[in-house]
């Protein structure tokens, strides 16, 4: 941060030339630190949206991995990265002390001993249509976790075998947001808004035949739902789905204060 940007700042406020309020939306788009030559770390992203930035892991290197960690969780108290392979954990682990490895997710984090209690009121409930859909889904449930937020999971529940979806019919209801995970055709998150009450952020994935197209025919039958109430993220973001989810449940809990 800029000490004589913000020292000005601070002297307009007590002069009364600003208000606090409109100072700190000047501070939310103040804060960012450089990491070598190749980050630049948001750290006030969870004052403008809410939630921390989160480091997507593919495609860099360990080295640089390590690096933005180590500035990230100077500020914020939960770190994690998407997308890191085992044996990039490996190197991360033997450098970052308590960092933890959520395998199916593929994230790994630096957290508090415990998680806190949900802040916000609500539950994000995950749906999967099949086994192989699992990292996908995992990545959204840890990371709303991670967030703060109630998760509940059902897992392999596809179209094939709907009886299985039904007899579940009570973690539908009580769901406040939904989040369904599927391949394949990608069919199911149509026949949960059909029953659910609730917003259904629907997740394509990769998992599929030939004809499945690494998740495009689930993508395109997910934005051709003819169930209402239905949002589409991209294929396999399972991150995305949740982040959408928890600023569902952040607004709700907002508009509830007014």
């Amino acid at each position: 941060m800029n000490p004589e940007a913000l020292q000005q700042l601070l002297e307009s406020v007590a002069s009364g030339e600003i208000t606090p309020t409109d100072a700190l939306d000047k501070i939310k788009h103040f804060d960012f630190e450089p990491v070598g030559d190749f980050a630049r770390i948001d750290h006030h992203r969870k004052l403008r949206t809410g939630f921390p930035e989160v480091i997507w892991g593919q495609d860099k290197t360990p080295e640089q991995i390590i690096k933005i960690i180590e500035v990230m969780r100077q500020q914020n108290p939960v770190v994690m990265a998407t997308r890191i392979e085992p044996d990039v954990y490996q190197k991360l682990k033997a450098q970052i002390p308590n960092l933890y490895y959520y395998e199916i997710a593929k994230i790994c984090a630096i957290k508090p001993d415990q998680i806190p209690e949900a802040q916000t009121k609500g539950t994000i409930t995950i749906l999967t249509a099949g086994t192989a859909d699992l990292p996908v889904a995992e990545e959204a449930a840890v990371t709303a976790t991670l967030c703060g937020f109630t998760v509940k999971r059902l897992w392999d529940v596809g179209v094939a075998g709907i009886h299985r979806l039904l007899s579940s019919w009570h973690l539908i209801v009580d769901a406040d947001v939904l989040i369904v995970v599927a391949g394949m055709e990608g069919a199911l998150p149509s026949v949960v808004a059909g029953l659910a009450d609730c917003p259904v952020i629907a997740v394509p994935t990769s998992v599929g035949y030939g004809a499945s197209f690494n998740g495009l025919a689930p993508l395109l039958t997910m934005l051709n739902s003819c169930a209402a109430g239905v949002g589409v993220v991209n294929i396999d973001n399972g991150f995305g789905a949740a982040i959408l989810a928890c600023q569902i449940l952040r607004l709700g809990e907002r508009l509830k204060q007014k």
